[in-house]
């Protein structure tokens, strides 16, 4: 699993839509998953530290978790089908802990006003995720090829370890 912060809310140019991108640690790559106008503000109003005079929907489920002594430990991003990602809160209170099915986007609602991390699964990632530095990738790509094309068998082969006859 690979943590992930939230860069921002995007528009499609498209479809108008509204789109939530995570960006990993070092922001070599991207996620981008398609969310709702009324999870888009959610989102934004958490990311701006907006208040409302009466509690919105999360607003009232961290209200809820505080009542019950209860904690949004992190959220995960475990999974990708037909076009439709999948996330999981964990929650704990006390020694229990318990996963429960949630929407992405308002795991990550959740998340911003809990201050509760964000991971998603690394084949999520490999499935989805965009580039964001084309160009470090390359070098690293570069690197790896120069690394390979100056390898020699012998570099494979343990010193002092298994001498290739039977024992």
């Amino acid at each position: 699993m690979i943590e992930m912060k939230i860069a921002g809310i995007a528009i499609d140019a498209i479809t108008r839509s509204p789109i939530v991108l995570l960006k990993d640690a070092s922001e070599r790559r991207a996620l981008p998953i398609y969310i709702g106008q009324d999870q888009a503000r959610a989102i934004l109003g958490a990311l701006e530290k907006q208040t409302s005079p009466r509690p919105l929907t999360h607003d009232l489920m961290v209200n809820m978790f505080e009542a019950w002594d209860m904690a949004l430990e992190r959220v995960i991003i475990h999974s990708l089908q037909d076009n439709t990602f999948y996330a999981l809160m964990i929650i704990r209170q006390g020694e229990v802990k318990k996963e429960i099915d949630a929407r992405p986007s308002d795991a990550i609602a959740i998340a911003l006003r809990t201050n509760a991390p964000i991971w998603v699964m690394e084949e999520v990632i490999a499935d989805a995720s965009i580039p964001v530095d084309r160009d470090a990738d390359e070098e690293e790509r570069q690197a790896f090829r120069n690394f390979v094309s100056n390898l020699r068998p012998e570099d494979l082969i343990q010193r002092g370890g298994f001498s290739g006859a039977d024992s």
